[in-house]
């Protein structure tokens, strides 16, 4: 029948990885203005779970998953 909950993914930029098995990444989209119709980008950081050792800087996809604690509602996939 398909797969009817297709859990969200975002590309992001890890910004902050000086916790514990957790990374912060920002994730940068384009909107268009809903008045001055100008392109805006908006960024957003989300926590993300990773057991892999990751640097600031490092490209990733990360992907909703089941809360691991208050913040931490979404896991690293891969990198980039």
């Amino acid at each position: 029948m398909g797969n009817k909950n297709k859990k969200k993914q975002f590309e992001g930029v890890v910004v902050s990885n000086s916790m514990q098995g957790t990374v912060r990444v920002r994730v940068d989209t384009l909107q268009s203005h809903p008045v001055y119709r100008k392109v805006v980008n908006r960024k957003k950081v989300f926590f993300a779970h990773t057991n892999k050792e990751l640097n600031v800087g490092d490209k990733v996809v990360i992907r909703e998953s089941r809360p691991y604690s208050k913040n931490v509602k979404w896991v690293v996939v891969n990198t980039k």
